[in-house]
């Protein structure tokens, strides 16, 4: 079996990107022997404090996110890195060739009863003539990205990557080495799999309700088909999942905060996400456009996740554009 290492320097990815992602891999290896720790080294629970985003924050979303900001601040190669738990980018090394913007613990709400997490991260080339102390320097699109990925923590500890020429999934062994354990994964064009939040169905757009209410009726539905219905509550292991046999997740815009784009973080989950599930033949969109081709504005800027097997993607879009040309009807 290949080692990460020797595996990247055998693809087209820079050295110093191979040097990064192994930097990034030294924290998520340290993050893993501490959720494997769990309640022994007393850092279950949450703390008094809040991020940026207004969510209380559990004890090891501050550890892992520490973890990673010592680790990424001590490369010279970082010339900036963004945290969804930090309130402001935090600028490196001025000589640095990438920014790096990372989820550090996503899915924590599941730590205290043992549920799979992940650590998510995107990174990109540095542009000359930006500081990375400010936010107008990470706000590229995620076409721009030159490697993305996720660390899984669960039964095994799964590294998912790609450096824009399709993606690898590692495994993390005993000896404290990733080794290559699936080649080119490719996500099934169709699938009969979907997951959401079914309890938020009442705030939802009248599209993705419409398209939820088909995807339930079954064989006797317009969609001719039985789905069934997975929900972890951890995006880690929701794209973990389809990357692994299919399927379509979606976390879409709701009416109890009609201001917000959607829920989930552009820049920590939708763009890494969307390059991985592009990358493995897949297909991820807000709603109307793919993600990777939006302009960011802010650096926490929140976003509609609609993603996974092409086929049923394609079919969410098909509702939403029914939708407005039926609206712009009868205007």
């Amino acid at each position: 079996m290949q080692r990460l290492t020797q595996f990247l320097k055998h693809s087209d990815a820079p050295a110093d990107l191979i040097e990064l992602i192994n930097i990034l891999m030294s924290s998520c290896k340290e993050i893993n022997a501490k959720l494997n720790d769990g309640e022994l080294a007393g850092i279950l629970g949450a703390t008094q404090t809040e991020n940026i985003q207004g969510e209380t924050q559990k004890k090891l979303d501050v550890i892992s996110n520490d973890l990673i900001k010592l680790t990424l601040s001590e490369s010279e190669l970082v010339r900036g890195m963004a945290s969804e738990e930090e309130d402001f980018p935090v600028a490196c090394n001025p000589e640095g060739r990438y920014l790096v913007t990372f989820d550090p613990l996503d899915g924590s709400s599941n730590i205290d009863i043992n549920v799979t997490v992940g650590t998510i991260f995107s990174i990109l080339e540095a542009q000359d003539g930006f500081d990375a102390a400010e936010e107008h320097a990470y706000l590229q699109p995620g076409y721009k990205q030159v490697a993305a990925g996720y660390v899984l923590y669960g039964p095994s500890c799964i590294l998912a990557l790609t450096t824009g020429d399709g993606v690898n999934m590692f495994t993390l062994s005993h000896n404290g080495e990733f080794y290559l354990t699936r080649e080119q994964v490719m996500i099934p064009e169709s699938t009969q799999e979907f997951a959401i939040n079914m309890s938020n169905q009442r705030f939802w757009e009248e599209p993705i309700q419409s398209y939820v209410d088909d995807l339930l009726a079954g064989e006797e539905g317009p969609l001719e088909k039985r789905y069934n219905m997975r929900w972890i509550a951890s995006m880690v292991a929701e794209v973990h999942r389809i990357l692994t046999r299919g399927g379509i997740f979606m976390y879409p815009w709701d009416s109890r905060e009609p201001h917000k784009p959607g829920k989930l973080r552009l820049m920590y989950e939708g763009n890494p996400m969307s390059m991985l599930i592009e990358q493995a033949g897949g297909r991820s969109i807000n709603t109307q456009i793919d993600i990777m081709n939006i302009q960011p504005k802010q650096i926490h800027e929140r976003v509609s996740v609609v993603l996974g097997s092409k086929n049923e993607v394609d079919t969410v879009l098909r509702y939403h554009q029914a939708a407005k040309a039926a609206n712009k009807a009868t205007a």
